[in-house]
């Protein structure tokens, strides 16, 4: 932990929280760390280390007013706003605090965007066409491709994914998601069959580590490789500019609802906490429904 959390133990304590408590992913409290790690070290070089409880709201402005000098985007700005009104909200509970200095804080406004997603006929392209080689790393490669598509698993969710978690008599399988959350992702009996014939292969290999998908040096996948090979099988389909394992998941998403998938059955599916994220989907089928009209419509 940064230096300067020494003069703010409040922080470690948050930290653990969202560590022990929340159970949030590495990745979001490295994230949470990064920005409270920023905003402290501004407040030690900018107003002498006050203690916490006289973090006033112009030394927050002051922060955000430098971060906009340095053109930070939105995104990223709203992020940090979230990451301190989260901090601030947690020692008021423990009663460490007793006002938030981030109450006439807002975020500034990001333009919606729809998001992307490979459409049907080049995922059946990548699934059904393109070669994978037959060594452990293809057979891996190509499979996780089908869990991304056909379940809408998170990269973190399926990188833990452990053995145990594959029901076979119900063609399903069980992940943890965001906050520890568990979730049941029906597959299709296809899937299954791979699924079961891979695990099959791992004993055959004597590779043991307990994790579904893992290297052949019998290693769980680590998110940078996943990343690697999605993005490059998915340049082998599609020309749309992001080609991550998330896109996968929006994939999933759209096609879903382009079919009429009740918009609560994919919220569950996804693991959204709330309808509002997913919503983000109806845009997509929306598009859709346009231009069906410009060409079936002898006034469109």
């Amino acid at each position: 932990m940064h230096p300067t959390f020494q003069i703010y133990p409040e922080v470690a304590q948050f930290i653990a929280y969202l560590q022990f408590e929340k159970r949030y992913s590495k990745h979001t409290i490295t994230a949470y760390q990064t920005d409270l790690e920023q905003f402290f070290v501004f407040l030690v070089s900018q107003y002498e280390a006050p203690n916490v409880a006289d973090i006033a709201p112009s030394f927050v402005k002051s922060w955000l007013a430098e971060l906009k000098q340095d053109a930070i985007a939105a995104k990223s700005l709203r992020r940090k706003i979230s990451s301190l009104n989260a901090f601030f909200k947690f020692l008021i509970r423990r009663e460490l605090l007793q006002s938030n200095p981030m109450t006439n804080i807002h975020s500034p406004k990001i333009p919606k965007r729809l998001p992307q997603f490979v459409d049907v006929a080049h995922m059946q392209t990548l699934l059904h066409e393109v070669v994978f080689s037959d060594d452990w790393q293809g057979k891996t490669e190509k499979l996780v491709l089908q869990l991304f598509y056909e379940t809408g698993i998170r990269l973190s969710e399926l990188i833990q994914l452990q053995e145990s978690q594959v029901d076979t008599a119900y063609a399903q399988i069980k992940v943890l998601g965001k906050g520890n959350k568990e979730r049941i992702l029906p597959i299709s009996r296809q899937i299954l069959a791979q699924l079961q014939d891979y695990l099959a292969e791992k004993k055959v290999l004597q590779l043991t580590c307990t994790h579904v998908f893992i290297t052949p040096k019998n290693k769980p996948l680590q998110p940078r490789s996943v990343y690697a090979f999605v993005h490059y099988r998915l340049a082998q389909v599609t020309t749309i500019t992001q080609k991550s394992p998330h896109i996968l998941r929006h994939t999933f998403a759209t096609h879903l609802m382009n079919e009429g998938a009740p918009l609560g059955a994919v919220k569950e599916l996804l693991g959204h906490s709330s309808l509002a994220s997913t919503q983000v989907y109806t845009h997509n089928t929306i598009e859709k429904l346009k231009d069906v009209f410009k060409k079936a419509h002898p006034k469109a």
